[in-house]
């Protein structure tokens, strides 16, 4: 493989804070825009843009993890927490199912893998988490093109 691979995990939640901040931001206007001379439809219209305002900033700050595989490493980033494994520590991986999806690695010899805390919560975490979005089947055919077997069918399970 010789170019970086790519696959950004889907944040529903930033895509409903990001068009709810912007229909707020339209409904302000709309409100100011029916009745301009009343203080009242001023004042909704001026709350109305700044919760849309906010909801929208908030929606923009949000990180979604990134897959990413190039020649000799995985790596995973999400915001300022990355996660670098080379090529030859990995044995296997398995998708952990849940509201929030997971991905946990395991090393050749079919231990799990241990990665520092996301937000120094714990001292070890055993996977890294993805979104609830994001499609298993998505997940399986991205470590395909990294060329990492699932769990099941590693030869160290």
């Amino acid at each position: 493989m010789s170019e970086t691979v790519r696959m950004v995990c889907p944040a529903g939640r930033k895509h409903v804070e990001l068009s709810a901040g912007y229909l707020l931001v339209a409904l302000a206007v709309v409100a100011v825009a029916v009745d301009p001379g009343h203080w009242a439809t001023i004042t909704l219209g001026v709350l109305l843009a700044l919760m849309g305002i906010a909801l929208a900033v908030h929606g923009h700050r949000i990180t979604s993890p990134v897959l990413e595989v190039s020649d000799d490493e995985f790596r995973y980033v999400r915001g300022r927490y990355v996660v670098s494994v080379p090529f030859q520590d990995i044995g296997s991986y398995h998708v952990l199912p849940g509201r929030i999806r997971s991905l946990a690695l395991y090393d050749t010899a079919g231990r799990p893998k241990r990665f520092p805390s996301l937000h120094s919560r714990r001292t070890a975490r055993t996977h890294l988490p993805l979104t609830g979005m994001t499609r298993p089947a998505k997940v399986e055919s991205f470590m395909a093109v990294a060329g990492i077997p699932p769990r099941e069918r590693s030869l160290t399970s």
